[in-house]
């Protein structure tokens, strides 16, 4: 994206509000099973044998209480709010840490401490990267609230803010942070926008059949950009059919075409199933397509006001934690 497209995009972000022309972040549309605070260190026989213990989260736009709330809930995150308590737990965030909040920045350090701590400790946090990580990195701010605005500037070098010298001052210090090969951009690059772990698939957005062969190609293509600059990835960014920006599985019913495509995707990726966010489900997490997608958004931030929680995933049973 050009410099010029750049500014014009984050001049937007200081001048209009969230009803804008372009497809809106987050337009859209019975919990299976329910628990209290989980513990993932109890490894009875029969928990063994379903294999390890995976956790995942959906959005959290910026409200760092609700995120904290739900990672207890899941037993990974410690009382002090600050140390990864889950052990070996494999735990994924599908995207959508960033805007509609004012704590992004307790958000994201949070997520990328835990991913520390989480390594050291023999299990593994995996954060992808939703719509608005890659809204950011392309200078669409119109989702950032005024306080968050300037919350990553201090975190930008001066050979960063060299980078941006032509964006507007109020924005250089996000652009700086979040713009491709900027410190943060280069932070959430890591595990790219799909995952796929012990036969379940994790995306923002969703997988569709054209994606299904190419999810290695993708996830590399968004961390070249994110690490080294250069176009966006085609596809990927801005199209309202990319993992990060379809709903075709999030809808109240998805049609039957949608879930013999999912289907077609999980036996092309040797899974069992997938776990969208991206739609926020009011009536919080549930299953779709005869339990081949579950949709964990559950609006969670203050800004929608639903309740935290996140899901458990252990062999082929899937418990709704909260």
């Amino acid at each position: 994206m050009s410099r010029i497209s750049i500014i014009i995009l984050a001049v937007a972000a200081l001048t209009m509000g969230c009803d804008s022309q372009v497809p809106d972040a987050e337009a859209g549309p019975k919990s299976e099973s329910t628990s209290k605070t989980a513990k993932p260190e109890e490894s009875p026989a029969d928990s063994k044998k379903a294999g390890p213990r995976i956790v995942a989260m959906g959005d959290v736009h910026g409200d760092a209480s609700a995120m904290k709330k739900a990672l207890k809930t899941a037993g990974i995150l410690a009382e002090d709010g600050k140390s990864w308590t889950g052990g070996s737990t494999i735990f994924v965030q599908t995207g959508d840490l960033l805007d509609r909040g004012d704590d992004e920045r307790e958000v994201v350090d949070l997520m990328l401490s835990l991913r520390s701590q989480a390594k050291q400790k023999g299990g593994r946090v995996v954060l992808l990267n939703g719509n608005h990580e890659l809204m950011n990195s392309m200078g669409d701010l119109r989702y950032v609230t005024p306080k968050a605005m300037n919350a990553f500037d201090d975190a930008a070098k001066p050979e960063d803010l060299e980078r941006v010298k032509d964006a507007p001052e109020p924005i250089r210090g996000r652009m700086a942070t979040w713009g491709p090969v900027g410190p943060y951009a280069k932070a959430v690059a890591q595990d790219g926008v799909i995952a796929v772990i012990h036969g379940n698939v994790f995306v923002h957005g969703g997988v569709l059949p054209k994606h299904a062969g190419q999810v290695t190609a993708i996830n590399n293509s968004v961390k070249k950009w994110l690490t080294n600059g250069g176009e966006p990835p085609k596809g990927v960014v801005g199209d309202s059919e990319s993992p990060v920006w379809t709903r075709i599985y999030s809808a109240p019913q998805p049609t039957p075409q949608a879930c013999e495509a999912l289907s077609g995707v999980l036996k092309t990726l040797g899974a069992k199933r997938m776990f969208v966010g991206h739609t926020v489900q009011k009536q919080g997490v549930n299953s779709a397509c005869d339990g081949k997608v579950w949709r964990i958004d559950v609006g969670m931030s203050a800004h929608y006001g639903g309740e935290p929680a996140a899901v458990e995933i252990r062999g082929d049973q899937v418990r709704v934690l909260k």
